[in-house]
């Protein structure tokens, strides 16, 4: 082969590259612009805010995956022969990334099961948060104190979940202490009268106390109401004040951990 066949080649395979270069770089923006306006458009359709992430990441890597077959033709590649090869790094990648297969299918069966949705509050393998995105390989909650947790959806779809916000209504649970000393009936009545004037505190069903446990230092009763969801914490902490400040005014004594010591003398 002499040096002006040499030249022709590569001037022939040059132009084709550059080409494929071009087009390569152009396809990749449309593709980033399509599934800007497919996101758009499912957000506007007011599709499950759950679903949008992992429609638009698989419509995207399906939209790069035929650029890539496009651009091997345009190179000259026997469709065949790509096919097969692709099918064959396809196996060999699948093997190696078995872990995000896995979680690939964790997040089709949340999708599809719906254990929890975007903007649900849940406690799942060991975090809590709300949960922000559910993406094709990963769960994103963002946590009380706004820090972000990822987690792969193999893990999340494998483990025990408890969703504080599916419900409508939640009951709140506080277990107030008073003394041996002071009367058990007048802390009950004390108790349901807090929960009876609060505005946010269903009467139906309606609030109950019971004397749930005998401690060492104390009586400890179970005090019990129920509210909409979206009022649960602020309930919860203004009805500690309210017992706080109840309790001094009827007098009932919230008592401190205390021993009692017998002194045996040897006669």
């Amino acid at each position: 082969m002499d040096l002006d066949q040499i030249i022709e080649l590569l001037i022939s395979y040059g132009v084709s590259l550059l080409g494929a270069l071009v087009v390569l770089l152009l396809g990749w923006k449309v593709i980033s612009w399509l599934t800007g306006v497919f996101a758009h458009k499912l957000a506007q359709k007011e599709v499950d805010p759950s679903l949008q992430p992992f429609l638009v990441s698989g419509t995207k890597v399906l939209l790069q995956i035929m650029l890539v077959i496009s651009i091997a033709s345009m190179l000259g590649i026997a469709m065949t022969s790509f096919i097969a090869v692709l099918g064959a790094a396809t196996l060999a990648v699948g093997l190696a990334l078995q872990g995000s297969l896995a979680n690939f299918a964790g997040g089709t069966l949340i999708l599809l099961l719906k254990p929890y949705k975007v903007g649900d509050y849940i406690e799942t393998a060991g975090y809590a948060g709300t949960v922000k995105e559910i993406q094709i390989f990963y769960t994103l909650l963002d946590t009380p104190d706004n820090k972000r947790v990822i987690l792969p959806n193999a893990l999340v779809s494998n483990s025990s979940s408890v969703n504080y916000t599916i419900n409508e209504i939640r009951r709140i649970d506080i277990f107030p202490e008073a003394s041996y000393q002071d009367d058990m009936e007048e802390v009950k009545q004390t108790l349901l009268k807090i929960a009876h004037d609060h505005p946010l505190v269903f009467e139906d069903p309606p609030p109950q106390v019971f004397l749930g446990e005998f401690g060492d230092s104390s009586l400890i009763f179970y005090f019990r109401m129920w509210c909409k969801n979206e009022n649960y914490w602020p309930i919860y902490f203004e009805i500690n004040e309210l017992i706080k400040k109840a309790f001094e005014e009827k007098g009932i004594t919230i008592p401190f951990p205390q021993r009692e010591l017998h002194w045996a003398q040897n006669t």
